[in-house]
């Protein structure tokens, strides 16, 4: 079950330091009771490996035990070292290699702290690691960008497990365990992932989420020294002070009441000079300036003409008069009966509202004969009507179908069919009024 997944993986975790230890049986069986809890590709492999070493180890320990009993014990016992019989099922780092290679050649035994050795998965967790950017939290825990919080721990628990130096002795353990360990920190954090997300470098960096600096930055003389090349132009760098135009070697801008401002960049620095216009400039600046003003209202007074244009006829029109209101349901306030033309569709009205309507000034004009200001009223009338009997109708044919759903069932296992068919007969009177109207098949 999946509630037993956690269980199995602490049961695994267990079993790998029994087999650091070399002590085989307990790893076996706790490996064994990983598989039961939850079974897993990873327990699979771990107990064959298990059993293998498990044997080598009683190989082994039985040859060692032969070969002291010979005048070679010394010679032999060095064959037998647990380091060279490992080194088939596992790998040493180099360093271990060639010092273990040194004392064999003097015909001495090792000194020093023993190497941990590792396994192929081992080495091949530390690589792929190794090989994503230090940045690349995502491709480091092996996780897609949308996915959730519990995948982050997930995958975070799964690679601390098998990265953690005390358990992997692969060369790069421990950079590998410190990338980790920075992706879980950051991606666990939800501001941290947010930002991170934006900018993409880590969100604790001091530059992290900073815009790339601007255009490049003259070599111009700013009161001598370096720095800052490659970052602001001088024309930006004076517009951000001073704002407006500007013109390189003397080049001028401004304008208006306090004249023209000239700047000019050279080996001497940064220099400025304000020239005052003389009174006539400023008397065509001043005239001007109500010009440019009303150009620029020009548009909104047009478009306020027009829109009185549109509105004129309708001030001082006569508003049309509403239709007179009908109910299709005989009362006191109701009480003459009439019959549209078309679908013959019965509808009553208040005679002294009627009869002060202009529909009866035209049906006295024409002789009780129809005009086009009845007919439209009757067209309302008709479709008022029609489109309360489609309502209705949906009713009952919604009512009919639960009523044989509830009947049937899911799978119609003791449907009284009979009762079902008598359901689907029933007549609607709203539907079957439409289908005498031709507005329902």
């Amino acid at each position: 079950m999946e509630s037993n997944k956690d269980e199995a993986l602490k049961c695994l975790n267990i079993a790998q330091k029994h087999r650091n230890a070399g002590n085989y049986a307990s790893a076996k069986r706790f490996c064994q009771k990983s598989l039961t809890l939850f079974s897993t590709a990873e327990a699979v492999k771990l107990l064959e490996i298990i059993e293998v070493e498990a044997s080598e180890s009683t190989t082994e320990t039985s040859s060692q035990a032969e070969s002291s009993a010979g005048p070679s014990a010394s010679s032999s016992a060095a064959e037998a070292h647990p380091s060279a019989a490992g080194a088939r099922q596992r790998h040493h780092a180099p360093e271990s290699s060639n010092a273990e290679g040194k004392a064999k050649a003097n015909g001495g035994a090792t000194h020093g702290a023993p190497k941990k050795s590792y396994t192929p998965e081992n080495l091949a967790v530390v690589n792929r690691v190794r090989a994503c950017n230090v940045t690349e939290y995502y491709e480091i825990l092996s996780l897609k960008r949308d996915c959730e919080e519990a995948e982050i721990k997930k995958a975070y628990r799964k690679l601390a497990l098998a990265l953690h130096p005390d358990k992997n002795g692969a060369p790069g353990a421990d950079e590998a365990f410190k990338l980790v360990s920075k992706a879980f920190q950051v991606l666990s954090d939800p501001q941290k992932r947010a930002i991170y997300d934006e900018h993409g470098s880590d969100p604790e960096s001091r530059f992290s989420g900073r815009s790339s600096p601007g255009p490049s930055f003259a070599r111009a003389g700013f009161g001598g020294g370096g720095g800052f090349e490659g970052e602001i132009s001088p024309e930006e760098l004076f517009n951000m002070f001073f704002g407006g135009g500007m013109q390189m070697n003397g080049g001028s801008f401004g304008g208006g009441p306090f004249g023209v401002f000239t700047a000019t960049f050279g080996p001497g620095g940064f220099r400025t000079t304000r020239v005052r216009t003389n009174g006539r400039q400023q008397e065509r600046a001043a005239a001007a300036e109500p010009r440019s003003i009303w150009m620029q209202l020009l548009p909104l007074f047009v478009l306020f003409a027009f829109s009185l244009l549109n509105a004129l006829p309708s001030l001082f029109s006569t508003p049309p008069t509403p239709d007179p209101r009908f109910s299709f349901t005989p009362s006191a306030r109701y009480n003459v009966e009439r019959t549209t033309g078309g679908l013959n569709v019965k509808y009553h009205v208040n005679a002294a509202e009627f009869s002060g309507h202009p529909i009866a000034a035209e049906l006295a004009r024409n002789e009780n004969k129809p005009g086009p200001q009845l007919r439209k009223f009757e067209g309302s009338v008709e479709r008022a009507f029609t489109q309360d009997l489609y309502a209705q109708c949906q009713r009952g044919l919604d009512r009919k179908q639960r009523q044989e759903d509830q009947e049937v069932g899911i799978f119609g296992l003791g449907t009284d069919w009979e009762k079902v068919k008598k359901i689907r007969e029933e007549p609607i009177e709203s539907c079957d009024r439409l289908r005498q109207m031709g507005l329902l098949k």
